[in-house]
């Protein structure tokens, strides 16, 4: 396969959904590599526009299964993903709390992530998709860790060659989990017995060239605006929404979603299948747009833009 021209996969989603228009405006945008070839996955069965079925689940099911076959073969590059509407998905036995959970399983990885970034904000998650209530327990000073080396390769790869040649480390913030990261464990104790130990460990090791390239834990209030002001060039949430309330709220439209730990690129928009607006012909592809762009950024850098696009 040429470094030249990667060929990158997009899947349609849950075709009731925006996933459809989306890709089809994204490709059509001229804003989109033309280095790169476009494979377009997934059938769209008889339905109508904002009502999903079972074979609307099954169909975006199907394109996730060929997909990453296609990308554990080495026919793809990258894949990105249109949004698939996770209750029809369980209805049909898929048994993951998301899609990056998949492609972790189906690639037989369990050191993955779920990592979103916009142009002034990325945040990396140590915990995903559970209850609120159960963070607390399944905060591990190892998982800290884990995620957050795989976060700072991202960074390494991504953001800090694009900064100026005086400050070439990259900078990550961890957030705390408790209001004001603990009050010096007034309201809490996580971050005095996990999160400061996690961070440590990570300033000490070989990976960071025992550098201090992570600071914390911080107030989670503060973190997001010192990031976007350019102070730190990412950030290490503990749960789900501490990081996607506040990247959704500084870039709706052009946050991506990628996994990191894959043997290959995953990106996806930042939002979901919006039901609400499918077939009206207002969804806007700019989060589509950005997804696809950072998959032909991971796959190959440096490419011109105008689409080819050929249908699988």
């Amino acid at each position: 396969m040429s470094a030249a021209k990667p060929r990158i996969g997009i899947t349609l989603g849950d075709c009731a959904g925006i996933g459809p228009e989306i890709v089809d405006l994204a490709l059509k945008s001229g804003r989109v590599p033309d280095s790169a070839e476009y494979v377009v996955i997934g059938r769209q069965p008889n339905c109508h526009p904002g009502k999903p079925t079972i074979e609307t689940a099954r169909a975006a099911a199907a394109a996730l299964e060929e997909a990453v076959t296609l990308a554990r073969r080495g026919e793809l590059d990258a894949i990105v993903t249109g949004p698939v509407h996770k209750a029809r998905m369980y209805d049909i036995g898929f048994k993951f709390p998301g899609q990056t959970e998949f492609f972790a399983q189906r690639c037989g990885i369990k050191n993955f992530a779920m990592c979103l970034t916009a142009e002034k904000i990325t945040v990396a998650l140590v915990t995903t998709h559970i209850p609120l209530r159960k963070v607390p327990r399944a905060l591990k000073q190892s998982e800290i860790v884990r995620v957050g080396l795989l976060l700072l390769d991202f960074v390494q790869r991504r953001i800090a060659p694009k900064r100026e040649p005086e400050t070439p480390a990259p900078r990550i913030v961890v957030a705390g989990l408790n209001p004001h990261a603990g009050e010096s464990g007034k309201i809490g104790r996580e971050e005095i017995e996990i999160i400061a130990p996690a961070v440590d460990e990570l300033n000490r090791s070989p990976i960071t060239d025992h550098r201090s390239l992570f600071s914390g834990p911080h107030s989670p209030d503060t973190v997001f605006h010192r990031t976007i002001e350019g102070e730190f060039d990412a950030v290490l949430c503990m749960y789900h929404d501490q990081g996607l309330i506040p990247l959704k709220l500084h870039a709706f439209h052009s946050g991506v979603n990628v996994t990191l730990g894959l043997p290959f690129p995953r990106t996806s928009p930042d939002h979901g299948t919006a039901f609400e607006i499918a077939g009206k012909g207002i969804a806007r592809p700019d989060s589509m747009i950005a997804a696809i762009n950072l998959a032909v950024e991971l796959a190959c850098s440096g490419a011109p833009r105008g689409p080819k696009v050929r249908r699988s």
